[in-house]
């Protein structure tokens, strides 16, 4: 009888450790695999034909060890995985791109990508994608990319979108997440059962320096689906940085002296040829010295310029390859009134 019990216990002893190591280890996994995946689903939501959409999954190697990703499996063919690296140093970071193929596929579609890492330990994680694809609307092209805009400078570009289905379906606004980015509308041909609209994106002067992935909402009367993103993208590069890129006077009087502080910053020494602004009269201490740095004390006038003003203030270097850089001003300047004796 007392090996019997003696033998019960070892079993109940070697039965219940086995389930504290899997119950340690799935914790485990499940701490480590939210640290280097942060993000493990994304909903597209609705998309159009045709629309580029994508999704950057992050990865960030805090193993404390150097990372080997295997492969990355689909489970449907309604998303493309594309990985920055397939390796990703210690305290590295990469990505996941996940691909939604809206020209190819309609509907609801949902994929899991299965990321299987060999280096420093074996494992899978999955990540998940969903959204819908609607069959009526077309963007063409997919996406407004703009490339390479100079900072300082507006940029427009645009798409058209391409209905067929109800005779009374309507674009009714488009709205952009960044106050840099204009966008614009209008219908250039309906028929039966088909629409044609036109969209406008500029981005402003005043958008910021770097690379930029956002999108613009467009807004229909569909009541079941009305909200339809659409990709826009861009670099906006400069050599010359100037701080505050926006500039707000206010009410300002005609003659009236005003005094803003500018920071100009360059890659290389430079010089400055010239700050203008038109309708302004500008005076600055220049003593063409070469720095990367210019610290300025500039003195406004109103000249030509009244009632409300939204204009460039342009800054110029010296030298043979001169460059450009520009802040917005704005200012409501107002008429002199003129006092009538009674």
């Amino acid at each position: 009888m007392a090996r019997l019990n003696t033998f019960l216990i070892c079993f109940v002893s070697m039965a219940c450790v086995p389930a504290s190591v899997v119950l340690t280890t799935t914790v485990a996994h499940a701490d480590w695999s939210d640290a280097v995946f942060p993000v493990k689903s994304h909903s597209f939501g609705t998309v159009a034909v045709a629309s580029k959409t994508e999704f950057k999954f992050p990865i960030r190697n805090t193993t404390g060890r150097d990372m080997h990703i295997r492969e990355v499996r689909a489970s449907c063919g309604c998303t493309t995985p594309i990985l920055s690296s397939n390796y990703i140093p210690a305290g590295g970071e990469g990505y996941l791109l996940a691909r939604f193929n809206t020209p190819t596929f309609r509907g609801k579609k949902g994929a899991t990508l299965t990321v299987v890492i060999d280096q420093p330990f074996y494992s899978e994680v999955q990540l998940k994608v969903d959204g819908y694809i609607r069959s009526d609307m077309v963007f063409h092209p997919g996406s407004v990319e703009f490339g390479t805009i100079n900072q300082g400078e507006a940029k427009t570009g645009g798409t058209k979108i391409y209905y067929a289905g109800r005779s009374d379906w309507q674009v009714v606004d488009i709205r952009a997440n960044q106050s840099w980015l204009i966008p614009q509308f209008k219908q250039i041909e309906r028929g039966p059962g088909k629409a044609t609209y036109e969209l406008t994106i500029a981005v402003r002067e005043d958008a910021p320096a770097g690379t930029f992935q956002d999108e613009v909402i467009v807004q229909t009367n569909d009541r079941s689906m009305p909200r339809v993103p659409l990709r826009v993208s861009g670099n906006v590069v400069t050599s010359l940085n100037i701080s505050p890129k926006s500039i707000a006077f206010g009410t300002v009087k005609p003659d009236q002296e005003l005094v803003q502080r500018l920071v100009i910053t360059g890659r290389e020494p430079f010089a400055i040829a010239s700050i203008k602004c038109p309708g302004w009269n500008v005076e600055f201490d220049n003593n063409g010295a070469e720095k990367k740095i210019h610290v300025l004390s500039i003195k406004m006038t109103p000249d030509s310029a009244r009632g409300a003003q939204r204009s460039a203030l342009t800054i110029e270097t010296a030298g043979e390859k001169s460059i450009t850089a520009k802040a917005i001003l704005t200012a409501d300047v107002i008429s002199e009134q003129v006092v009538v004796a009674r």
